[in-house]
């Protein structure tokens, strides 16, 4: 994935993980971390989410520091496709 900071293999910092993501629109690929709600599951992200509140449900990989210095959490994969 083009402007994906790929996960260092020796520290296991950036996984994926299953998330609730604040977003105005669905079409950005990377969220800064103050917009992620990490879940166990993906269930519980899927119950956890509210389209109607901008809050949707993914699969993440992160956190990667930008050169910004900020957090920031990569969208591998919305969990609900039929969601705005």
């Amino acid at each position: 994935m083009r402007g994906l900071v790929p996960p260092d293999p020796e520290t296991g910092v950036s996984t994926p993980r299953y998330a609730v993501v604040y977003m105005p629109a669905r079409a950005r690929k990377r969220f800064p971390a103050g917009c992620v709600q990490l879940m166990e599951s993906a269930e519980a992200a899927l119950n956890a989410a509210d389209p109607a509140a901008r809050q949707f449900a993914a699969q993440v990989l992160g956190p990667s520091k930008s050169s910004e210095g900020q957090y920031l959490y990569y969208l591998l994969e919305w969990l609900d496709p039929a969601a705005p």
